[in-house]
C-alpha cells in the first residue's frame, strides 16, 4: 500500500496550489479520502474529505477555498487550494479509510485512517 503526495512548495499569500495524491496497492474506489494538515506544535487536521461516493466536506477555515476530488480511473485524489493564507502553512497528508462518520460524512478522526501518506510541505509567505 502506498499514499504518494506531491504539488507542495512555496506560494504567496492569495496564491494557489494543487496537490495530488498517488494511490496503490489498495481498492482506491472503496476508500473514502482525507487530506489532512499539520502545522508545527498543532494537532493534524482533516482540512477536506471525500467520500467513495464522491460527497465531500470542509473544515470551516477553508469553505469557499479549497476543493478536494478524486478520478478513481487514474487513482488519484486532489486538493485544489486557493486564496491560500500564511494560517494554511503546514505539511499535507492524504489518507484513506473505510471507516465512515455519523451521518454518511467522512470520518475526521486520524486515529480512523488506515493509510497515509508522507506528507508534502506547503508554505505560504511573502
Amino acid at each position: 500500500v502506498q499514499l504518494v503526495e506531491s504539488g507542495g512548495g512555496l506560494v504567496q499569500p492569495g496564491g494557489s496550489l494543487r496537490l495530488s495524491c498517488a494511490a496503490s496497492g489498495f481498492t482506491f474506489s472503496a476508500y473514502d479520502m482525507g487530506w489532512f494538515r499539520q502545522a508545527p506544535g498543532k494537532e493534524r487536521e482533516l482540512v477536506a474529505g471525500i467520500t467513495s461516493g464522491g460527497s465531500t466536506n470542509y473544515a470551516d477555515s477553508v469553505k469557499g477555498r479549497f476543493t478536494i476530488s478524486r478520478d478513481n480511473a487514474k487513482i488519484r485524489a486532489y486538493l485544489q487550494m486557493n486564496s491560500l493564507k500564511p494560517e494554511d502553512t503546514a505539511v499535507y497528508y492524504c489518507a484513506a479509510t473505510t471507516r465512515r462518520a455519523r451521518f454518511g460524512r467522512v470520518n475526521q478522526a486520524a486515529s480512523q485512517y488506515d493509510y497515509w501518506g508522507q506528507g508534502t510541505q506547503v508554505t505560504v509567505s511573502s
